[in-house]
């Protein structure tokens, strides 16, 4: 309640003070980055849906990609999950390609392939929510919308000394208000693009550049010296280690390999035979059905196991091995069980079309570099 009765009392001339300098700043240091010229609402929200959780200069090339395949969000709605997946590929979160596609055929379906300039009824779109509703409502029809991202919290907290804690929802509403007293209607997507490239380039995670900040006189952070604690961020996340290992089975040129399914990570994508262990687990203790099977009653010949090799992902650390396992030929019974595994048999150049995690796509392409060494049972 405190936050509130602050800004009620807010001054106009400590709003001007806020957004004027902070639109200085901007129109003097903003990068030139190609959704920034359009007002196109196919392009703003294509550009937002990339650059969640993805830093702008991996997310550009994304975006260029997707604009000159899929030009349109009726060529995009047109699209297969897979031809999305594999443009996405290396991306991660790949729930965000996915509603990227659900989210073009109901605009396409529904909307007659216009965005509708509502905020609440954006937010009714798969994979929009509040953040993405505000900056493509403010982008590209002009409305004054705060758009609230992790810099937004980060530069009000500290230039207003907000200690509301953004982990919780209701803190949402604290910061949404605060910026839209703030913001001057004569402009709202000027003041979101200068606030969120303040915080991501200036008022940034570590290390902000406080001596050439605009607001060095004004910051309650820098006043307090609490920039490293300032947003109040609880509840941490607990990462969790997984222990992967990934077998190849290699009849001829083909190689067999599954589409993820289910809710888990990497949905939809493709991957080599996987066994999860609870630990690290040489190969001679795994206890795997297939795998025996393959080895004992189908000649199968092991090749030399990978170093292991880390991928993180924001909730889960990986430690994948992976190891060959030829196959001379492949009957009609053990296609038939690799079918029961929903493993799928595809030549190399197949495979580099198939949307797969950047783990499996790296080690893929490494692989054929190298020679494989296999080993006699």
């Amino acid at each position: 309640m405190r936050e509130h009765k602050q800004i009620q009392h807010l001054a106009s001339a400590e709003t001007d003070f806020f957004s004027l300098k902070i639109e200085k700043w901007y129109g003097e240091n903003k990068r030139n980055l190609p959704w920034r010229e359009t007002k196109s609402a196919y392009r703003i929200w294509l550009s937002e849906i990339i650059l969640q959780q993805t830093r702008v200069a991996q997310g550009l090339p994304y975006y260029q990609r997707f604009i000159e395949v899929f030009p349109s969000v009726n060529d995009l709605a047109e699209a297969t999950e897979e031809q999305v997946l594999r443009l996405w590929q290396g991306l991660g979160y790949y729930s965000r390609g996915r509603n990227l596609l659900a989210c073009a055929r109901k605009i396409v379906r529904e909307y007659h392939g216009e965005f509708p300039s509502s905020y609440s009824e954006l937010q009714k779109l798969p994979g929009i929510g509040r953040y993405t509703a505000a900056a493509i409502v403010s982008f590209a029809f002009g409305k004054a919308v705060p758009a609230i991202d992790g810099n937004a919290f980060r530069v009000l907290s500290r230039v207003f000394g907000i200690k509301n804690d953004i982990a919780q929802g209701k803190s949402f509403r604290v910061f949404f208000d605060w910026a839209k007293k703030l913001m001057h209607p004569r402009d709202p997507a000027l003041f979101n693009q200068a606030l969120m490239e303040f915080g991501a380039t200036w008022c940034t995670h570590k290390n902000p550049r406080c001596g050439d900040c605009p607001f060095l006189n004004e910051c309650y952070a820098f006043r307090n010296k609490a920039q490293g604690h300032l947003p109040v961020k609880g509840k941490k996340t607990k990462v969790t280690d997984r222990y992967l290992h990934y077998i190849i089975f290699q009849a001829g040129e083909q190689r067999f390999l599954k589409k993820r399914s289910g809710k888990g990570i990497w949905q939809g994508l493709y991957e080599f035979y996987c066994v999860e262990t609870s630990g690290r687990t040489s190969w001679n203790e795994l206890e795997d059905p297939l795998l025996r099977h393959v080895m004992e009653e189908e000649g199968g010949v092991l090749g030399q196991e990978s170093a292991e090799l880390k991928h993180v992902l924001s909730h889960q650390r990986l430690f994948a091995v992976f190891c060959t396992v030829k196959l001379n030929g492949c009957s009609e019974s053990l296609r038939r069980i690799f079918a029961e595994n929903e493993l799928e048999a595809f030549d190399e150049e197949q495979i580099h079309g198939l949307p797969k995690p950047v783990l499996i796509g790296n080690y893929f392409q490494n692989q054929l570099s190298e020679q494989e060494v296999f080993v006699e049972n």
